[in-house]
């Protein structure tokens, strides 16, 4: 029996121009499965209309006929209907509070509810993202933020030429323009005002893959965290180089009594306190990179800034590409877009000010980063998901929990059965 998939156009913002399901993959889908696709108008989608209806998808307004449909960010709760099974980035695992109301109505409305963040291997990595394309973007927003911050401050930075990501026609556009600036550091050296620079980047996962991939296309010298916090020698600073370091869990936070352990850590995150303020004098740039929810300790908190404010503090920009809203980094308030993608944290006033200015701590904190690499980002994203397609929209979804007959890495994301949160996520109605 055929089924039909509907592809929703994507309209929180004017940036959001990815989609679930690339042409190309639209069309292996429709040669190889039973299925149609109907996929709704966009006047800003990365892939345009006529381009799925050549892959053989049908392109209509109404996604009625569609009992399962795709998208990428959140549905408006009065953009729901009935007895759907939706597949998308709810952003409600951690009970976040604004889209409280689209799970409700989710719920009212007996849907089923699939969320990409929980689809996962067995070991418990993610296996649809696009995590690497956020690092990616991220990496290059903040590099571009401290260029312009530096700028306003007198200093010409190697970095000068460098644009906002969502301005390169592709990644590999925007890894020359890198390999260029590397160029130029190596035979000239970073100048005297800035070296030797210092770039810091918090967690080892898929995001920080993506921005140490771009990193690691500039001349860099690795250092540990006790480098780092030991201070560099003049002897040992070489101004072709810039210094970076990754930070892991035990790096970051400390046992408020005993000796640190990883499992422990993430079970009991309550007898664990921030250590970071041991690196805040010596980082220029920090990346953060890692996931992070409420049971856990802040990386770095108002408090711990002003406390080491006598000491000094480095840090000129945070590239902020977790973008949890006063989590690992309590100053980051808001999230922001490319067009006003940074403002500006005093440390000595406790204020905010919009835009990237000369004194105090800027932190970018672009939220849906991958956007700004929408076609690569969106194709990567497509080929890993095609493969559960025809199993989504196959899978008979009246029967329960237990019976339900879908790949073990799609079943653990399935958050809501015919409007009823499933086992996994009971927790979530505490939220409600």
């Amino acid at each position: 029996m055929t089924k039909t998939i509907g592809i929703r156009r994507e309209d929180k913002n004017e940036w959001e121009k990815r989609v679930p399901l690339v042409p190309a993959d639209v069309r292996e889908l429709l040669t190889n499965t039973d299925l149609d696709v109907i996929v709704q108008p966009s006047p800003i989608r990365i892939f345009r209309d006529n381009e799925y209806k050549e892959a053989g998808a049908i392109i209509d307004e109404s996604l009625d006929k569609a009992e399962t449909i795709f998208a990428v960010k959140e549905i408006p709760s009065q953009l729901l209907e009935s007895g759907k099974t939706y597949v998308f980035f709810s952003h409600t695992i951690k009970g976040q509070p604004y889209n409280m109301r689209m799970l409700r109505q989710l719920m009212d409305l007996k849907c089923n509810l699939i969320d990409y963040e929980k689809m996962s291997d067995s070991n418990g990595a993610r296996i649809i993202t696009f995590s690497l394309f956020a690092g990616m973007a991220g990496f290059i927003e903040t590099l571009y933020a401290y260029a312009r911050k530096m700028e306003l401050r007198g200093v010409q930075t190697p970095f000068r030429n460098l644009k906002q990501a969502y301005q390169y026609e592709s990644i590999e556009q925007a890894k020359d323009e890198l390999k260029n600036i590397s160029e130029e550091i190596s035979k000239n050296g970073m100048p005297s005002e800035l070296h030797p620079l210092t770039i810091g980047v918090l967690g080892y996962g898929n995001v920080s893959k993506g921005a140490q991939g771009l990193l690691e296309l500039l001349p860099i010298k690795p250092l540990s965290p006790d480098q780092l916090a030991a201070g560099l020698k003049g002897e040992e600073q070489d101004s072709r180089f810039i210094y970076t370091t990754v930070f892991k869990e035990e790096d970051m936070v400390e046992p408020k009594s005993g000796v640190f352990n990883l499992q422990d850590y993430y079970m009991h995150p309550e007898n664990y306190k921030s250590k970071f303020d041991h690196y805040l004098p010596d980082l220029n740039i920090l990346l953060n990179c890692v996931y992070w929810t409420e049971d856990f300790p802040r990386t770095i908190s108002r408090q711990s800034l002003k406390q080491n404010l006598n000491k000094g503090v480095g840090l000129r920009v945070i590239g902020d590409i977790s973008c949890d809203i006063e989590g690992s980094i309590e100053i980051t308030k808001d999230s922001t877009k490319p067009d006003n993608a940074c403002y500006t944290y005093s440390v000595e006033n406790d204020k905010f000010e919009d835009g990237n200015l000369e004194n105090g701590i800027t932190i970018m904190a672009i939220d849906n980063l991958p956007c700004e690499f929408s076609r690569e980002a969106s194709s990567s994203f497509s080929g890993e998901l095609k493969e559960y397609v025809e199993a989504i929209a196959s899978a008979d979804y009246n029967v329960s929990f237990q019976e339900l007959q879908l790949p073990g890495e799609v079943k653990k994301a399935v958050i809501l059965l015919k409007g009823e949160l499933t086992p996994d996520y009971q927790y979530i109605a505490e939220f409600l």
